[in-house]
């Protein structure tokens, strides 16, 4: 079976309404940028019939938040910060990640469940690149994964954060591809490598 795609998964993280709509509270207009590549890896995740991940953030009312330290109360159960941007649903056989860290990761158990499907590749987008990404990325790392981050799915209100960040990954952590290699690599292409 030399030659055969392995399997990918697509990770998008945190495509909320907390970023992308103007009541968030974290809206910056910027974020929409994004939205036409993240359409984009979606729907090549689903032809090519990879597993996609909707992880985002769900706090849950009443408990103590280790986020309280350096954020305001945020992405409420409920609350229409924790709500998918529309569009992004998760279709049938996709997987609804609730996290409660930054990263997507960090208890859950979407290590468990790539290891499960034989996913070693993870196409991680979304926002912010400094932050939710780039925990996930470095996790998805230290549970031996291959991340792979694509330019034009990925952006943060703080560009020079952005920029510093995609350079670290590209040195440490995984691989940094634009928009067509990352549909190529969805779609069972394989992508380059």
């Amino acid at each position: 079976m030399a030659g055969a795609p392995q399997p990918v998964a697509l990770v998008l993280v945190d495509v909320i309404r907390a970023f992308f709509d103007p009541r968030g509270e974290f809206y910056y207009p910027e974020a929409a940028e994004t939205l036409p590549g993240l359409q984009r890896l979606l729907e090549a995740a689903r032809h090519g019939g990879q597993l996609v991940v909707h992880a985002h953030e769900v706090h849950r009312p009443g408990l103590p938040d280790a986020e309280a330290s350096k954020l305001p109360q945020h992405c409420l159960e409920g609350s229409l910060d924790a709500e998918l941007v529309p569009g992004f649903e998760p279709a049938d056989g996709e997987v609804d990640l609730r996290k409660r860290r930054y990263s997507a990761f960090f208890a859950t158990d979407l290590a468990l469940l790539l290891r499960e499907r034989g996913v070693r590749r993870v196409v991680v987008a979304g926002v912010k690149t400094n932050v939710c990404i780039r925990a996930t990325v470095q996790d998805a790392f230290a549970h031996g994964f291959e991340p792979i981050l694509v330019h034009g799915a990925i952006g943060s209100n703080r560009p020079h954060l952005h920029d510093a960040t995609i350079e670290d990954i590209e040195r440490y952590l995984g691989r940094v591809v634009e928009l067509g290699e990352g549909e190529r690599l969805l779609l069972g292409d394989g992508g380059a490598r």
